[in-house]
């Protein structure tokens, strides 16, 4: 029963990686850029939702759309402050910036509001128990995943229903012949940002509220082991990120439920190790052959 509990907590936490995987995934499906900075964003999003809860006296919801609203005007800042001059860098001179922009955002919002963590109220969701065959799940862990899940879902519509949706995919497959179809890439570019950071928002207020404290520094960690569930599912590839963060997620638990808690972050990287030596192109990936 403990590791059936486990497995529920996992799916939990493998949605919250999902949810900033996706970010991570759109953005290298269009640009061909790893937004080192895509963590923070998810730390960001925390921070606005903690605000909106405690100062604000919003419900969840209502702070859950502020924050992925902010995030996503902020996701659209550093597209257009940070990387829409590189567009046609090297991509070790973006990957650098990226890396640049992620400690500016850590250190700006240590600078702001000093280096102390904050807890979430408890209160925030009805926290009741449900024993179902002896396994223990609480009323907040199913309304986040069920959270989670229709945002995914709403993702998939807009992406395969939507005139937005339908030009990001044509400027992924090939920006110049889009463009020259009167598909405006630098708007496209800037909506992918501005959802993804919106998901990373989302995350961060479900990750708060799932693990009460949170601090500026916070989005390091998540923020690379959503990218490892990008590469687990295919980066670049939307369903892999869904897949590969939930995996990852039910990986760690499965760990923790072997009494090996301690090994949890690592073995997020002993899975990227074993992932680009196995298969590079990641569960949903295909490989592609190359002319040189």
């Amino acid at each position: 029963m403990e590791f059936i509990q486990q497995l529920v907590n996992g799916i939990s936490l493998g949605s919250i990686y999902a949810l900033i995987a996706l970010g991570y995934t759109m953005v290298y499906g269009i640009v061909k850029l790893i937004n080192f900075a895509h963590g923070d964003v998810f730390m960001v999003g925390s921070f606005i939702g903690f605000y909106s809860i405690t100062y604000l006296h919003l419900g969840f919801f209502p702070a859950l759309l502020l924050s992925m609203l902010v995030c996503a005007i902020f996701g659209m800042l550093i597209e257009r402050i940070a990387y829409k001059p590189l567009r046609n860098a090297t991509r070790i001179a973006a990957l650098i910036t990226a890396i640049g922009v992620s400690l500016f955002i850590e250190y700006g919002m240590v600078y702001i509001r000093g280096a102390q963590p904050d807890a979430y109220p408890r209160n925030v969701l009805p926290n009741k128990t449900f024993d179902i065959f002896g396994v223990s799940i609480s009323s907040q862990s199913i309304l986040i995943l069920v959270t989670s899940i229709a945002l995914m879902i709403i993702l998939q519509v807009i992406v395969h229903k939507t005139k937005t949706g339908k030009a990001m995919r044509a400027v992924s497959h090939d920006a110049e012949a889009a463009k020259l179809m009167g598909i405006n890439v630098d708007r496209t570019i800037s909506a992918t940002f501005a959802i993804g950071s919106a998901l990373a928002g989302a995350a961060g207020v479900i990750f708060g509220i799932y693990y009460i404290k949170i601090e500026p520094l916070m989005g390091m960690i998540p923020g690379i082991k959503a990218f490892v569930a990008a590469v687990l599912g295919g980066i670049g590839i939307i369903p892999g990120a869904m897949v590969g963060g939930i995996l990852l997620g039910v990986i760690e638990a499965i760990v923790s439920a072997f009494g090996f808690s301690l090994w949890r972050d690592g073995v997020a990287f002993v899975v990227l190790i074993l992932i680009l030596i196995f298969r590079p192109s990641g569960i949903f990936g295909k490989n592609m052959k190359e002319k040189v």
